[in-house]
């Protein structure tokens, strides 16, 4: 792999706390993702399956993972199938993981070529009571197309419809929303990375200069050091461009006097950083844009401050909308007979700040929780509020990754510049 051997303690811990939650008599069965086609013979750069990362680290397609914690013999507790290579493969598509290789990745012992998995899969089953499978339950998912995971669970309850089927999904979720000190540092290495891109991109942004361009920079950074680029479509919006949410055509020339806001993150061993920060393109704030500008900074150190344990995202987001509501009646975009005419469904403050504050993050961009789970310490939240006024043509969003910890917050950004006067001061220098 590009990146640095995470080390195999990290997914033996992983595997341990899973096992904890575990029926007795029980087996777990998780499943690599597809490669996923473009088109005539093209595929996709392949992702793994972020479960599998979890619990194995294994980063390769065509794997298989079993955990059955109360099987008689000790060596099928644990069993993870990998392709089996070969010349033809090891010519066309390069070096493949050896048993050995697995198993100092995952540290699980019992590795087997995947092609004996219905053999293995049947002995253990002759054992078991309970077969917990994955479905992708985030609230967000959208897809229709069908994973090799949903071909996995089709197959098995067909072949073998005589077992008690359990939900994988809530107990990894909940396993997963809360960090382990390894997955930190690896966050912090992909927002490290991510600092690094975008003071580059401080000295290269100015008028005339490509929205494309300022994308090209920041993969040339993220790659250089070990990440695999991007941890999602970047947005680097100009201008009214900015107003788009997910506007990722990146395809303007920026203008003086514009702001630009850019919305990347690098990834870094499977782990993503998530930032979000708007700029000057002539290297000054207007009187207007830094008004804007100093009130979306306020509203993301007070809702930061809110990142505590004990409180949930729709508690949370509704007290952000209310210092929100503040500082737009103080911006003139809106005023108390807006506020006392709103809809409670849609707030006035939502005219202007229509998305949530902050999401988990981890393995996953919009990593894996239910929203109504409480804040706990160790995990990782998004803080990103903005203000869009398509009429000024103004957009500004400010955004840093925060860990919760038993004494607040600690932003995993804080070495990336956000004050207006830093950024004026490293674009001037």
């Amino acid at each position: 792999m590009r990146y640095e051997a995470i080390g195999k303690d990290l997914f033996i811990k992983n595997r341990e706390k899973l096992k904890a939650r575990l029926k007795p008599n029980s087996v777990v069965v998780v499943c690599s993702n597809d490669v996923m086609p473009t088109n005539a013979d093209g595929t996709m750069p392949f992702r793994q399956n972020s479960n599998m990362l979890y619990l194995s680290g294994i980063d390769q397609e065509e794997s298989i993972l079993l955990i059955a914690p109360d099987f008689p013999d000790p060596k099928f507790r644990e069993v993870l199938f990998v392709r089996e290579t070969n010349e033809h493969i090891a010519v066309w598509e390069g070096h493949k993981y050896t048993q050995e290789e697995a198993t100092e990745t995952s540290g699980i012992q019992t590795v087997i070529w995947n092609d004996k998995f219905e053999n293995t899969f049947n002995t253990i089953l002759a054992e078991t009571e309970n077969i917990y499978l994955y479905n992708n339950e985030h609230i967000r998912n959208a897809t229709e197309v069908e994973t090799r995971t949903d071909r996995f669970t089709k197959w098995c309850h067909a072949n073998y419809p005589n077992y008690e089927y359990e939900r994988l999904a809530p107990i990894i979720y909940d396993l997963r929303t809360v960090k382990e000190k390894r997955e930190i540092e690896l966050m912090q290495t992909a927002c490290d990375i991510t600092e690094k891109a975008f003071r580059k991109v401080l000295g290269l942004t100015k008028p005339g200069v490509w929205e494309y361009e300022v994308e090209a920079e920041f993969q040339y950074e993220f790659v250089k050091r070990k990440s695999k680029g991007f941890a999602y479509t970047p947005i680097i919006g100009g201008g009214p461009n900015a107003c788009v949410l997910h506007y990722v055509e990146n395809k303007d020339q920026l203008r003086d006097g514009d702001l630009l806001l850019m919305d990347v993150g690098a990834e870094y061993a499977n782990y993503n950083a998530d930032m979000t920060r708007t700029i000057p393109v002539n290297g000054r704030f207007t009187k207007r844009q830094r008004a804007v500008y100093d009130a979306v900074l306020r509203v993301k150190k007070e809702a930061t401050a809110m990142l505590k344990p004990g409180n949930r995202i729709p508690e949370y987001h509704k007290e952000v909308g209310k210092i929100m509501t503040s500082e737009l009646i103080g911006l003139g975009l809106i005023d108390k007979t807006d506020v006392a005419n709103e809809n409670p469904d849609w707030p006035a403050y939502k005219k202007y700040f229509m998305h949530g504050t902050s999401h988990h993050i981890g393995l996953d961009v919009h990593d894996v929780a239910s929203i109504y789970t409480e804040f706990k310490e160790g995990m990782v939240f998004t803080v990103e509020p903005g203000i869009y006024i398509p009429e000024e043509g103004l957009g500004i969003r400010l955004e840093d990754d925060e860990l919760i910890t038993k004494d607040g917050t600690f932003n995993l950004m804080r070495n990336i510049p956000i004050e207006a006067e830093e950024i004026e001061s490293i674009m001037n220098a």
